[in-house]
């Protein structure tokens, strides 16, 4: 199937006040390769908003990514399917997303996949529609063919995570940090979890600067059939940081993902429980 469907189950708990919903007018074009028509028209809108603050891949890591047989396995033994999708109008392009389906150990817990939700963009007039819910919820779709492709046919264990920069006071980032605890994403504050974005710069900008410079990110969970959770285990925050690092392994170098793999090797839990919470503002412990 080249294009997604709109499956009410899969939208956040908080999403589904959007419904009933109207798709008659939309088309969403599951990318798989740089030869879908779609390719460019997506991947071009995505880098024009994110790629200048250097907060996306290059084209040359995002197509390995396209282009690598999704069964094989990464050094670290993880599975990976990444993917784009473009939501179309009458011919229009009104929203696109990328994200990576992992599988961080197939061997030993087949069931567990994180889902990475890259970047996501509405044009502003399609923004207030219910569309960007929509957008949140289509990985999910991907996520149980590769699961299929795998032959589990049990409840899975789905996460969804998003990285997003930390909290600054201002009011686009409480209203971002907002929505997505609306629908159903929880928050990992940063004095639990310090989490690190690996460096986006280019090799040659990182040699030049003495290196490479991880950022501190905000990690956002949107755990699948447990979103009213206060805690998460440290074990599976560890977990689901181990998977996104496998999978910007696969596009760096190693030694610039080497600061943050040490991170989270060195990390210490303050507790087998960490609070999550909802939204800006503090977290109730």
């Amino acid at each position: 199937m080249n294009q997604f469907a709109f499956i009410a189950e899969d939208l956040a708990p908080g999403d589904r006040r959007i419904l009933p919903w109207d798709s008659s007018t939309l088309t969403c074009h599951r990318i798989t390769s740089p030869q879908h028509p779609w390719f460019r028209p997506a991947y071009d809108r995505l880098w024009a908003t994110f790629g200048a603050a250097d907060e996306m891949e290059t084209q040359e890591v995002i197509l390995r990514r396209l282009t690598r047989e999704p069964m094989r396995e990464t050094p670290s033994g993880a599975l990976l399917h990444y993917e784009l999708a473009a939501a179309e109008a009458q011919g229009c392009l009104v929203a696109t997303r990328d994200h990576t389906i992992i599988v961080p150990d197939p061997e030993h817990m087949p069931g567990f996949v994180v889902i990475h939700m890259s970047h996501i963009l509405v044009e502003p007039h399609w923004r207030r529609t219910g569309l960007a819910a929509w957008m949140r919820a289509l990985p999910l779709q991907t996520a149980r063919r590769v699961l299929g492709s795998l032959g589990w046919k049990n409840e899975p264990d789905i996460i969804l995570a998003a990285e997003m920069e930390p909290e600054d006071g201002s009011d686009a980032r409480a209203i971002r940090l907002k929505a997505y605890g609306k629908a159903g994403f929880c928050r990992v504050p940063p004095e639990h979890l310090p989490y690190r974005q690996p460096d986006f710069r280019s090799a040659a900008v990182i040699d030049q600067t003495g290196g490479p410079r991880p950022l501190p990110f905000l990690l956002l969970l949107r755990r699948v059939g447990k979103e009213d959770a206060s805690h998460v285990e440290s074990e599976e925050l560890r977990r689901v940081v181990k998977a996104l690092y496998s999978m910007y392994a696969e596009g760096f170098r190693p030694q610039d993902m080497s600061p943050v793999w040490d991170w989270i090797q060195n990390w210490q839990a303050p507790a087998p429980l960490v609070p999550v919470a909802r939204g800006p503002g503090p977290v109730q412990e």
